[in-house]
């Protein structure tokens, strides 16, 4: 396949690296010094004890999407509408599109600026970028795609690529299951900067994500979604599978970027004011978030 990665940060370089060490020709979008330092040294992914390169495109214009058959958009919740516009004229007409997402809703919006389906994915991979051009990764990377005509093929190509990767007609369902996890250890992990292996062990912790959870779950529920029954344990689970991993709010607080809460709490909180159902837990931890936001910037 000939794949563009539009937002080349830490999940789609990953990702990017697999396809193009399977052989498909992969081009990144991302910032100037991602671009600089991929066309100098390749694109490198360290993992346990391995370092490894691979030659890629990359390159910070929208146009870069121009000849690729499959697209895969990583960019955070907020820029979508802008990197739709952004993409939406150089896309081939029968590229398919997928969002590689955190939060619910951005297929539906990056199709309402593209006026073509987007395929959902729920994205399941502990990764961080070590520098320009170098993504770390730390654990997982299985996806669950949205069913669509090329779905199956596109699934085949990525479990073939070292990508495992299962295609469902509730990708929705994944979606919300994959926001509760961000909800219970994103803003936490971003409020102390420690990984979830330590988190969970702090004082009140277990208990403060049980309330989140619990949110979260009856949002969802009153939104028509089927969440797992074993929803809970799939949350605390996490701090054992991904000890080392600190969330992506995290990383981008320390970095003083602007993060994805106001799509992943901050939506539970407005979901579930349209619904009628309280949520203070996710309402207070999307609060402190958005004022250490506001303190780094100042």
């Amino acid at each position: 396949m000939t794949v563009a990665v539009v937002g080349a940060g830490a999940v789609g370089c990953y990702y990017g690296f697999l396809l193009a060490k399977a052989g498909h020709t992969v081009t990144l979008i991302g910032r100037p010094a991602l671009a600089e330092a991929v066309r100098g040294s390749g694109l490198v992914l360290e993992r346990a004890a391995q370092t490894d390169s691979v030659a890629v495109r990359a390159t910070t214009e929208g146009s870069g999407v121009a000849d690729a058959k499959l697209v895969l958009v990583c960019v955070k919740s907020g820029d979508t509408e802008a990197a739709g516009a952004t993409i939406a004229p150089h896309l081939d007409p029968a590229a398919a599109v997928l969002s590689l997402q955190n939060g619910v809703d951005n297929a539906d919006r990056l199709a309402a600026v593209l006026g073509r389906p987007v395929v959902p994915v729920a994205v399941y991979v502990a990764t961080e970028m070590a520098g320009p051009g170098r993504v770390r990764h730390n654990g997982r990377g299985d996806l669950i795609i949205g069913a669509s005509p090329v779905s199956g093929r596109i699934a085949a190509a990525f479990t073939a690529a070292g990508i495992p990767t299962t295609v469902s007609e509730r990708a929705i369902d994944a979606l919300w299951g994959k926001l509760i996890l961000n909800c219970a250890y994103n803003a936490l992990s971003a409020l102390t900067q420690l990984p979830y292996g330590r988190l969970v062990q702090g004082e009140g912790v277990v208990a403060c994500m049980t309330d989140v959870v619990r949110e979260c779950v009856a949002v969802a529920e009153a939104a028509g979604v089927s969440v797992a029954p074993d929803i809970l344990d799939r949350v605390l689970g996490l701090s054992t599978t991904m000890a080392d991993q600190r969330s992506s709010t995290a990383q981008d607080l320390a970095r003083g970027r602007p993060s994805e809460i106001d799509h992943l709490n901050g939506y539970v909180v407005r979901t579930g004011t349209a619904l009628g159902i309280p949520t203070p837990a996710n309402r207070m931890l999307h609060t402190l978030v958005k004022l250490a936001e506001a303190q780094v910037r100042d």
